[in-house]
């Protein structure tokens, strides 16, 4: 129909000039049984039940122009996302920057797109037909399906339990045959949102698509005052991992004591990357790699219609190569938006690691960065993906 300008503030919304979406993200830890295992069928059930709700909410919604009216009616676009990807990983004794981690996270979004648009494709069956915009974008939409569908055989099966990787293809299956017999209401699904303010409200350890910031960090509260947050994943993990309900209990303490996991009691060095956060502890020396991040993203971008909203969190003491680096990588895995976060660049950010102030964030580093994408300016066009 026409090409993106441009996101939304948080960069997970990529679509039409005046068009609006309605979001809802799930949190995934309330899909975790008692035996730890991840509920494919309650998930799948939550994704069909979202979307059914999302679309419903899209005649009845208040729109700020008339345009944007017109189109989120003729488009409906909704963004279908998550929330907790880090703590359900941790709570499988799984690193987030590791293939068992991504390719966990990749079929679960799989799931979770899959489903989408397969009931987005019943609702246009049984209610009111495809999008309006459907059938002259049918022959390129129905190519980006058959390519959702396709990236679920790139998914390394031998890292996911059969049921989610079952529940990926038949969820996938599903949503290209159905939308070859009767479109999709809805021409684009899901996307993965921040959530910082709902996963507080869902008593969230971790956001969005992120790791955990830190296993312990404050929240700055409006009128005053600090508010420490502590991971409540932690104690789950280690039960996964084997220890015992003494050994769990130390090491959680010395966590509240020290503020990092690091020189734990009993904790084997081999486990210390299932707990590794986007920040250093101030008492720590481990992190998530900035390349962690970008690998993450282009492990779910194949699953998600939209893009993701995601910090891409670089040391302070960061090159001007390294966020050339990270660009690239970035662009070469596919994905659609990267915001870098380089440590100590913000004064007052909404969480922080520890009491202190944080530096003078305007470094010249900032400064090489900026003359760097100018200077680049005349070789984006170039670079274009055909």
């Amino acid at each position: 129909t026409d090409r993106i300008n441009a996101s939304n503030p948080c960069s997970e919304y990529m679509f039409l000039d005046d068009s609006a979406c309605n979001l809802a993200s799930i949190n995934l830890m309330k899909f975790v049984k008692d035996d730890g295992e991840f509920d494919v069928a309650g998930f799948k059930a939550a994704c069909r039940t979202l979307i059914t709700a999302q679309e419903i909410i899209v005649p009845n919604s208040s729109y700020p122009t008339k345009a944007i009216e017109k189109n989120s009616h003729e488009y409906r676009p909704l963004g279908l996302g998550y929330a907790n990807l880090g703590a359900l990983l941790m709570s499988r004794g799984l690193p987030y920057d590791s293939d068992e981690g991504r390719a966990y996270a990749a079929a679960t979004t799989a799931v979770m797109t899959g489903e989408a648009y397969a009931q987005s494709a019943r609702v246009a069956r049984d209610h009111g037909g495809p999008f309006g915009g459907f059938e002259k974008n049918r022959e390129p939409f129905m190519r980006v399906m058959r390519k959702h569908r396709d990236s679920v055989s790139e998914i390394n099966a031998k890292f996911v339990p059969v049921d989610l990787y079952a529940g990926a293809k038949q969820a996938w299956d599903e949503a290209v045959e159905l939308g070859e017999d009767f479109g999709y209401r809805n021409a684009q699904a899901t996307v993965l949102a921040p959530t910082g303010t709902i996963g507080f409200m869902m008593d969230c350890d971790t956001t969005g698509v992120e790791p955990d910031i830190a296993l312990v960090k404050y929240k700055k509260l409006v009128g005053g005052g600090l508010m420490k947050i502590v991971n409540t994943t932690v104690p789950m993990a280690l039960g996964k991992l084997g220890y015992t309900t003494p050994e769990i209990e130390a090491i959680v303490h010395h966590i509240d004591e020290q503020e990092t996991i690091e020189g734990a009691p009993f904790l084997k060095n081999e486990h210390l990357p299932v707990f590794d956060c986007a920040f250093k502890a101030a008492n720590g020396e481990r992190s998530i790699h900035y390349m962690g991040h970008i690998r993450m993203m282009g492990a779910t971008q194949p699953f998600i219609s939209g893009a993701i909203s995601k910090t891409v969190n670089v040391p302070r003491d960061a090159t001007v190569e390294d966020i050339e680096r990270a660009y690239v990588e970035s662009w070469r895995l596919g994905a659609q938006a990267i915001p870098i976060y380089r440590d100590g660049r913000k004064v007052a950010p909404r969480l922080d690691l520890d009491h202190a102030d944080l530096p003078d964030p305007l470094t010249k580093a900032v400064e090489q960065v900026l003359d760097r994408i100018h200077a680049l300016e005349s070789e984006v066009q170039r670079l274009r993906r055909a």
